[in-house]
């Protein structure tokens, strides 16, 4: 029994890191992906979906903590009242690109998931990855939606972050499809504005440690020391193997011929005893 109920648990362990697996193997885009086919099914599965109805989809197990939604809009009424759905707020006379009859808006939110696909080097984010976009829905039935661009006239789409606390140093952050980032000062009442579709957030710099100064100057001080005294050492090491080698030649002096002195001038010099080879001629008689 006890073996049994191990394997079940080992087994839905597996299952549960192959789950978190497959959601790192995503990249941002594939990611939309994925949430975006979640979102077409909530709306495709509705008998008579309602045109400007908000439908929440469901996502699995392994996606938890993000969010998707998905709400359908003529273009005519997104043209004469903009749309106000999520946490986005798309102004009066906003016209399709190609034009269409009707338009798909899938809204998508990061969750706890945020800082793990869109990292700022150097920022923290304080606010989750929120974003937008908007598809060709004049075909309700259609398995895969193409995607439309937005002409605001000039005018800011408005993005709003409830419930948000931020220092004086936060920055709203787009997030680019290309991986760069463009900032814009934060308004009053946690309001961020864009000109199009795309993910956003709030992110603030991170601050640098002040580091004190006095480890430094021990630092060099110590480092300044130790140079002194190896320099010290290396030449206290010179000057005692110059003294062995000279007590070793006189050593080796002591140790040889002694030789008598005598005075040249007034010079005490080293004198050896004048040995002269007596001559030897080749008939081996010496001379008289």
């Amino acid at each position: 029994m006890s073996f049994t109920l191990v394997y079940l648990v080992f087994s839905l362990y597996l299952c549960f890191l192959s789950y978190v697996h497959s959601l790192h193997s995503f990249s941002n885009g594939s990611l939309d992906t994925f949430l975006q086919d979640f979102a077409f099914r909530a709306l495709v599965t509705r008998h008579r979906p309602h045109t400007g109805a908000l439908y929440k989809a469901n996502l699995p197990v392994n996606l938890s903590g993000m969010g998707v939604s998905i709400a359908r809009i003529r273009s005519r009424t997104l043209w004469k009242k903009g749309a106000n759905f999520s946490c986005f707020r798309i102004p009066s006379r906003t016209f399709l690109v190609p034009h269409v009859r009707r338009v798909a808006i899938v809204y998508e939110t990061l969750g706890n998931w945020s800082s793990y696909y869109y990292r700022v080097q150097g920022y923290s984010m304080i606010a989750p990855v929120i974003g937008f976009m908007v598809f060709d829905a004049s075909n309700a039935r259609a398995k895969s939606l193409k995607s439309i661009n937005l002409d605001t006239m000039g005018k800011p789409i408005s993005i709003h972050f409830p419930n948000l606390k931020y220092p004086d140093s936060a920055r709203c952050a787009a997030f680019n499809s290309n991986g760069t980032v463009d900032f814009s000062p934060i308004m009053s009442s946690n309001v961020c504005y864009t000109s199009n579709q795309g993910h956003f957030s709030v992110l603030v710099p991170l601050k640098r440690e002040k580091r004190p100064w006095y480890p430094w100057v021990i630092g060099v001080v110590l480092g300044f020391g130790m140079l002194v005294l190896s320099g010290y050492f290396c030449l206290v090491l010179l000057k005692v193997l110059k003294t062995k080698r000279v007590q070793a030649m006189e050593r080796q002096a002591d140790e040889g011929e002694i030789l008598d002195s005598r005075w040249v001038n007034c010079s005490k010099m080293p004198s050896a005893t004048v040995t002269r080879t007596q001559p030897v001629l080749e008939n081996g008689v010496f001379p008289q």
